[in-house]
């Protein structure tokens, strides 16, 4: 992007996680200026790594086969027939407009999704609303990470992109949330930064009373705010949280519609976003749910 600086604050060679949701992914325009980002990392000497979305192309086409869009706790409730649906236009339709978008710039871009190589192991995720449990079907919470595929993209100069979609145990196949499966993703790949793009302008601090954006935040101040968060925040927020106690140097919440968000936010950190931080050092708690295995992996 011109007028961009050329330098980073990030060290050349880390691992940056980049989260783009399907709103974003929508306009054509946003699309192409964040396929511009994502290869302008990569050329600023980082690794990128992306996990996309496709909340609206999902719905929409739920809308198409007269199949219920509805969701609880954040999360889409997905039937196996829903299932179908996430499978076929995630990595269908959403990862294949978002890798021609990045290899418009030249051969970087390789679509895969966490079933592939059983990049995410997932298992059933339980949900409560109004403190009742309620069942949200075959959505799914990551359990493990095997990343060595997603290594060896990046070491052969590559850009994963990487659809939500994993595995379980069980052989049942699970809709993972995008902001989920980054977190845990970027804490697999010891990543040093994560990037999760929204449709807002950040954390509220008092929403809906106020629009005011919280700039900076601890892991320890989220953790006390998560509670009071609902919808499709929640889980966002959480994985934020996850990321950071996890390893994660820290993440960038920033809004998907401002052309070139992601960039201002990595290299210059420039933005009017959230940021949020590790807790102090002496803080060593791990709350993701998922830890290292000896075979570069990891497991809960």
């Amino acid at each position: 992007m011109d007028g961009m600086m050329a330098s980073t604050v990030v060290p050349r060679g880390r691992t940056v996680v980049v989260k783009c949701g399907g709103s974003t992914l929508v306009n054509a325009s946003l699309r192409h200026s964040f396929a511009q980002d994502v290869v302008e990392l990569r050329r600023a000497g980082l690794h990128p790594v992306v996990v996309h979305g496709g909340g609206p192309q999902i719905s929409a086409m739920l809308d198409r086969l007269a199949l219920e869009v509805r969701f609880e706790a954040g999360m889409r409730v997905t039937t196996p027939e829903t299932m179908d649906v996430v499978r076929m236009v995630l990595t269908g339709q959403v990862q294949r407009d978002l890798v021609g978008a990045i290899n418009a710039h030249g051969p970087f871009a390789v679509g895969m999704s966490g079933e592939d190589a059983h990049t995410l192991t997932a298992e059933r995720r339980p949900a409560r609303v109004d403190g009742r449990p309620v069942d949200i079907g075959l959505v799914g919470d990551v359990v493990a990470v095997a990343p060595d595929t997603v290594r060896n993209l990046l070491a052969d100069g590559r850009v994963p992109v990487v659809s939500p979609v994993a595995r379980g145990k069980d052989g049942r196949v699970y809709n993972v949330n995008a902001d989920l499966a980054a977190s845990a993703l970027a804490v697999a790949l010891g990543a040093d930064r994560l990037v999760m793009l929204t449709d807002v302008p950040g954390l509220y601090a008092d929403w809906p009373r106020s629009t005011e954006v919280v700039p900076r935040l601890t892991a320890g101040e989220l953790d006390a705010l998560l509670p009071g968060l609902a919808g499709g925040m929640l889980p966002k927020m959480e994985g934020c949280l996850r990321a950071v106690r996890s390893g994660v140097g820290r993440v960038h919440v920033l809004d998907g519609r401002v052309p070139h968000a992601v960039l201002r936010g990595v290299l210059t950190e420039e933005n009017p976003g959230t940021t949020v931080l590790p807790d102090p050092a002496t803080d060593d708690s791990d709350s993701s749910g998922v830890s290292d295995t000896s075979d570069g992996s990891t497991a809960a």
